[in-house]
């Protein structure tokens, strides 16, 4: 298992960085790695709403199937997801407001390759720090985006 946290602090208020984050058709707005997101269960989302999108990361483009696990509008969306050959991976978004109207966006993937030690040791090579990067990149993204 791999796992990468990702901070910022955007100047946005806590609703408009949910309703940003939470809508599956903006992800290529700021998710550095989406490619496209296909069958959206539910609009709004609400627990066990489910997606597929669409990534592409180091070269391979591949697709996951995500179901929204858990849900506390605005400060917390779990998304849990399945890759190629069984690959398993947790999103967490974290929103907490601070006394300005700033939000304070934590991004959490806990990404779980297929083969046990032998696949760990394949996941880190083939993600390494590209996962810390795109996901730095994205919340950059995102700020700049709410910021405009």
């Amino acid at each position: 298992m791999s796992t990468v946290t990702a901070r910022i602090v955007i100047g946005a208020s806590i609703d408009r960085v949910w309703d940003l984050v939470m809508d599956p058709y903006r992800l290529g707005d700021w998710v550095t790695i989406h490619r496209s997101v296909a069958e959206v269960s539910d609009s709004p989302l609400r627990r066990g709403s489910t997606m597929a999108q669409t990534i592409h990361v180091r070269g391979l483009t591949f697709r996951v199937h995500w179901t929204l696990t858990s849900i506390d509008r605005p400060r917390l969306a779990e998304w849990e997801g399945g890759g190629p050959a069984h690959s398993t991976a947790i999103i967490r978004y974290q929103l907490e407001s601070d006394s300005e109207g700033r939000t304070l966006f934590e991004y959490t993937n806990e990404f779980h390759p297929p083969g046990g030690r032998i696949g760990s040791v394949a996941g880190r090579m083939i993600v390494g720090a590209t996962s810390e990067r795109e996901a730095n990149a994205s919340l950059s993204r995102l700020k700049a985006l709410l910021e405009r």
